[in-house]
């Protein structure tokens, strides 16, 4: 089924300017019927320590088994981005990044895992998962503008 023209009427930040934002855009999931996965990869993520104001560096994969929703990709890329001079944990920071999501999509299944790159010689990967209790049927919301 090919893209429709109102798929695209919430996206507001595809096609413009880019710039640091905690914006999730979402577009309407066309096969909501099959369970199939979603896997977003970026080596590129960064937030700073929050004591020492020290970079950290991270692998973020993001998978998923969408339900009524999909993600936006540049949307994920501007979110991910916003973290960059932000002080906050490698726990908090992938627990946050899996809470907001999940807002933006309510997906039958999500796993968020932050592979942070060694500090001190220490490397630390995090994994947040979150999973709809079975039978349960949540309204799916339109994203506009909200994550």
């Amino acid at each position: 089924m090919p893209t429709r023209a109102e798929d695209l009427d919430d996206l507001t930040l595809l096609g413009r300017r880019a710039r640091p934002s905690k914006k999730l855009e979402t577009f309407p999931n066309r096969h909501p019927d099959r369970r199939y996965t979603v896997t977003l990869t970026t080596d590129e993520f960064t937030c700073v320590c929050p004591l020492t104001g020290q970079p950290d560096f991270a692998t973020i994969t993001i998978c998923y088994i969408p339900d009524q929703r999909i993600i936006e990709s540049k949307s994920l890329k501007l979110y991910l981005w916003s973290y960059r001079n932000e002080g906050i944990f490698h726990e908090h920071v992938t627990n946050t990044i899996c809470d907001d999501l999940v807002k933006a999509l309510d997906p039958h299944w999500i796993e968020v895992t932050g592979a942070f790159k060694p500090r001190g010689g220490i490397a630390l990967t995090v994994m947040a998962t979150h999973e709809k209790a079975p039978g349960v049927k949540r309204r799916a919301r339109r994203a506009k503008g909200k994550a």
